[in-house]
């Protein structure tokens, strides 16, 4: 895959540790957070400890549950990828 692909791909994908962090953020439990993308909770469960990569697909409806959910991907701006609420004020309840 080139770099520029790459890089686009990588505006729509999520990292496991983001996951674990947006989870947190909005007290989701893995299973929340299954239902809410439509996979199954093994895939978060795998995907989250590393054992496996999920599908694009999969990355992307994780990524999309979270964004629906108010939160908002912050891209590696020199300091690393984050998280924040879309909204100020918003909350996970």
């Amino acid at each position: 895959m080139s770099n520029n692909l790459s890089d686009k791909l990588g505006n729509f994908l999520v990292s496991p540790a983001q996951s674990r962090g947006a989870r947190g953020m909005l007290g989701w439990s893995q299973d929340q957070l299954a239902e809410a993308a439509k996979v199954s909770r093994a895939t978060i469960a795998d995907f989250e400890r590393g054992e496996r990569t999920p599908t694009a697909a999969n990355l992307i409806a994780i990524r999309e549950a979270f964004e629906r959910a108010g939160l908002e991907f912050i891209p590696e701006n020199g300091g690393g990828f984050g998280l924040r609420f879309k909204n100020r004020g918003s909350t996970g309840s």
